[in-house]
């Protein structure tokens, strides 16, 4: 019996539905119901009935759920008597952009040398955005950007600083309305930039807006306007750095790492990889 979909199955029952699955087992509603087509085929049998918008277990369903248990928990026995993973839980990892562009070839190829069967998941977005799928159990560790409040259940360690600068062309920050290029909220950068300009009294515009960074970076190469984000990412994309005093000067912005209590020490040896990056 096909291991892995036997656990999609477990999540599936357990869960109650196939969307609510996808929270823990990390595939799409569709995967998900091409892994139950398949254990069907393998069974010769239908597993599943729809009431409604809700599933309900057939007969031979109910019949499958004590053994599917049986045999995922003799699995388990002998992964751990073995002393090796072989088939191992994938790692859920979220960074923001500024990393992903920068150390996370380096981390994932030091990683793979010392973790050859280790299974990773990435997910690349705001801070925002993966701290909320952090909070929905969606990740075990995130690297971001910004201050945050203790997260139940995990641990929040700041690994580093970083400044924030102004990108830009001079000629754009000659002009009498400064011209932006910004990410759209929620955006810690765009919100540095928008009240450090107002507390400077700086008359400004926004040309460009967009929800991701090769547009930010492709705007800024444009001469469309000035944006701001951190002296590693600016220097890992080679965008123009506007000299210092043109604009108002901008803070320091702190590197924080996540990582989920209880992870496994394949993870937390990721997370160390992560933390010493980040810091360099």
């Amino acid at each position: 019996m096909p291991i892995d979909l036997l656990r999609s199955f477990i999540a599936i029952v357990e869960a109650g539905s196939l969307a609510q699955a996808t929270e823990t087992i990390l595939l799409t509603q569709s995967a998900l119901s091409l892994q139950m087509k398949r254990l069907e085929d393998v069974l010769q049998q239908k597993l599943f009935r729809r009431d409604g918008r809700k599933l309900s277990l057939t007969p031979a369903g109910e019949e499958l759920v004590g053994h599917a248990r049986q045999l995922l928990a003799l699995n388990d026995r002998i992964v751990s008597a073995l002393g090796q993973d072989f088939d191992p839980e994938p790692i859920t990892l979220g960074l923001v952009q500024d990393f992903a562009d920068t150390i996370l070839a380096d981390v994932l190829s030091r990683f793979h040398f010392g973790h050859p069967r280790a299974r990773i998941v990435i997910r690349v977005g705001g801070s925002v955005e993966l701290l909320d799928m952090f909070d929905r159990s969606r990740l075990d560790l995130v690297l971001c950007l910004g201050q945050h409040g203790d997260r139940i259940g995990s641990s929040l360690k700041t690994v580093g600083h970083d400044r924030m600068v102004w990108l830009g062309q001079p000629d754009s920050a000659d002009l009498e309305e400064l011209p932006l290029v910004l990410l759209e909220s929620p955006c810690r950068f765009r919100d540095t930039a928008l009240h450090t300009l107002g507390e400077n009294k700086r008359a400004y515009r926004i040309v460009l807006e967009t929800p991701n960074l090769p547009a930010l970076g492709a705007g800024v190469r444009g001469g469309l306007g000035v944006s701001c984000r951190t002296r590693r990412f600016a220097t890992s994309e080679g965008l123009p750095l506007l000299p210092a005093g043109v604009l108002p000067p901008l803070p320091e912005v702190e590197t924080v790492l996540v990582r989920r209590n209880g992870l496994s020490d394949t993870a937390h040896d990721l997370a160390e990889l992560l933390e010493q990056a980040a810091g360099d």
